[in-house]
């Protein structure tokens, strides 16, 4: 396999285009910074799809959808908002042959479009808290692609709430971070998060607070994988987003946003994959079990047909390969790259003994189980190597993670995975210092690990890392 991948650790950057390639997970689109999400991609993708809008619709928010074009003014009536997003703008100036009246953004994030139909949608009390979610491209001019992490464009979901109170707004931007994006990082792509608070110089353009996920990649460094904002009443009162208040009078409301990407891929493939391609989690996983005939005759096609039924009954995703005109090596590898957590191998030889083989992409294990057997087994498997992932990325975390005392002790520390330190020794000076040396403030958390509300609260804990 050292033939078709370059080793993680001789080059992580190489290994990394070598996966996305050879299992065919994407490819560079026609223009820079684009990509094409190739089938395997985005199968992988509609799964993720599909567990965060079934957590989002949980908490309560409902699906809608805005234009990808909006006015360059709305940019513009929170001053914050498009200072920050203004180099990475795609700005349309023609349309039809002809130069437009006013120049039209392709969506960089939806908060001022949003903002402008919260306006119009709310009148009262009563008609909070709006929570809306869109499934949507955005554009964002990248100067240093790489697929899934940094492209010009990319998939997302993006959520955009209104309240009626700050108390409110907190909560929820609070519920989506832990019982949504967290929940569904950890529980079904198998990636332990530090959950914490964005500094001011990391905070979302135009928020009053920014919360954070972060995940320690093969390589050490760090990945936000998800952020949720709390944007106060900046937007509220740019857009007149107001209401009758149930106690008279007319109030401004208060307002979040929330988003995860494709990025979630590319944090994936950096968590779990090896030498030997892609490990995706089985909760995740579109193909859970890849079954496998190794060698056509004597029932052995047939055999195979009847586990795949089996295994879809039990509730088990499955796919069926009986390409026997395919060498079995050539197949067996390609599934290796595609990260299929369980292989079920049926060949003559070990059907004939009653058998089939199980291999597991775990850990590469190869065990032969009695056909009757095979479903159980797989089911087993598919828990256990679940929580191995998850266990093994932890674990990876925790063994290049160091506490220090000092800024320079965590900028060094930073060279191969993360520093904890104490805030106190950092600040904002300390802060800009490590930005100039390619270290960042992930996050902050209390001493406990858990979010603060304010970065002025004592005896805060900084994680210092290079990142993606």
């Amino acid at each position: 396999m050292a033939r078709v991948l370059t080793p993680r650790a001789e080059d992580f950057p190489r290994w990394y285009q070598d996966l996305i390639a050879k299992a065919q997970l994407a490819d560079n689109g026609p223009v820079r910074g684009t990509m094409v999400i190739r089938p395997a991609g985005y199968a992988i993708w509609e799964r993720m799809q599909a567990e965060m809008d079934n957590r989002i619709k949980l908490a309560g928010a409902e699906n809608a959808y805005f234009p990808l074009f909006i006015p360059e003014n709305y940019l513009k009536r929170e001053a914050e908002h498009v200072e920050g997003f203004s180099p990475e703008l795609a700005v349309v100036t023609h349309g039809g042959g002809k130069p437009l009246a006013e120049p039209v953004v392709v969506r960089p994030t939806s908060e001022t479009v949003i903002g402008e139909f919260m306006a119009k949608w709310v009148d009262s009390y009563r008609d909070l808290p709006l929570l809306l979610n869109q499934w949507a491209n955005v554009v964002r001019w990248e100067l240093r692609p790489r697929i899934f992490l940094r492209t010009s464009e990319f998939l997302w979901q993006e959520g955009h709430t209104a309240h009626a109170d700050e108390a409110d707004a907190r909560a929820y931007a609070r519920r989506i971070l832990h019982e949504v994006y967290e929940d569904m990082m950890v529980n079904v792509l198998a990636i332990p998060v530090v959950v914490g608070r964005k500094t001011a110089r990391e905070r979302f353009a135009g928020a009053t607070s920014t919360y954070t996920l972060e995940g320690m990649m093969g390589d050490g460094k760090a990945l936000q994988l998800g952020t949720s904002h709390e944007l106060g009443q900046n937007f509220a009162r740019a857009f007149d987003i107001t209401y009758s208040a149930a106690t008279g009078g007319v109030e401004h409301a208060w307002t979040t946003s929330w988003g995860t990407s494709t990025r979630m891929l590319g944090g994936l493939i950096m968590t779990h994959g090896d030498d030997n391609g892609l490990r995706v989690p089985p909760r995740l996983a579109p193909v859970q079990a890849y079954l496998m005939v190794v060698k056509a005759g004597d029932g052995v096609t047939e055999a195979a047909a009847k586990l795949r039924d089996a295994l879809r009954d039990a509730g088990v995703r499955v796919a069926l390969d009986e390409r026997v005109d395919t060498p079995f090596g050539r197949r067996a590898v390609d599934a290796e790259l595609k990260g299929y957590p369980v292989r079920v191998e049926v060949g003559p030889r070990d059907l004939a003994a009653g058998n089939a083989v199980i291999v597991r992409r775990t850990d590469g294990s190869k065990t032969p189980v009695p056909v009757a057997d095979v479903v159980s087994a797989v089911l087993a498997a598919l828990d256990a190597d679940q929580k191995a992932l998850h266990d093994e990325a932890l674990a990876l975390r925790e063994s290049r993670t160091v506490e220090v005392a000092t800024l320079a002790e965590a900028i060094e520390a930073a060279a191969n995975g993360w520093a904890r330190v104490p805030w106190s020794a950092v600040g904002v000076e300390g802060e800009a210092e490590a930005n100039g040396q390619g270290v960042t403030v992930r996050c902050l958390v209390r001493a406990d690990g858990s979010v603060p509300d304010s970065e002025d609260e004592p005896d805060l804990v900084a994680i210092l890392a290079r990142s993606y």
